[in-house]
């Protein structure tokens, strides 16, 4: 999500970052941060949530939606199926890379 710069994003970035502590505590976001160099300020965000929906609600109900804050938005659903967030996956390998079943030992 892209937000502008400004003194609105200054008043309302607490209580945007307070909203997040309690999706993390929830499980709802896994992770949250900046993006560095970008034209306006922005925010990425990694959702658990059973559907798109779900996180539409969730970023509706951020105090940053609420005000009008949020310049652009995308959403795309990811599958995590390796490295650090794999046990988020869905543990469901395309057919082509079957023969990767078993993880390699460290």
């Amino acid at each position: 999500m892209d937000h502008p710069h400004g003194p609105e994003w200054d008043a309302y970035v607490v209580e945007h970052v307070r909203y997040l502590q309690t999706l993390l505590a929830s499980g709802s976001l896994l992770a949250s941060g900046p993006l560095k160099q970008t034209p306006l300020r922005a925010g990425f965000l990694i959702f658990r949530a059973p559907g798109i929906e779900t996180v539409r609600e969730l970023i509706a109900a951020d105090p940053f939606a609420r005000e009008g804050l949020i310049a652009s938005l995308d959403i795309q659903q990811w599958d995590p199926l390796f490295g650090l967030l794999e046990d988020f996956s869905s543990q469901q390998l395309p057919p082509a890379l079957a023969a990767l079943t078993v993880k390699p030992s460290a």
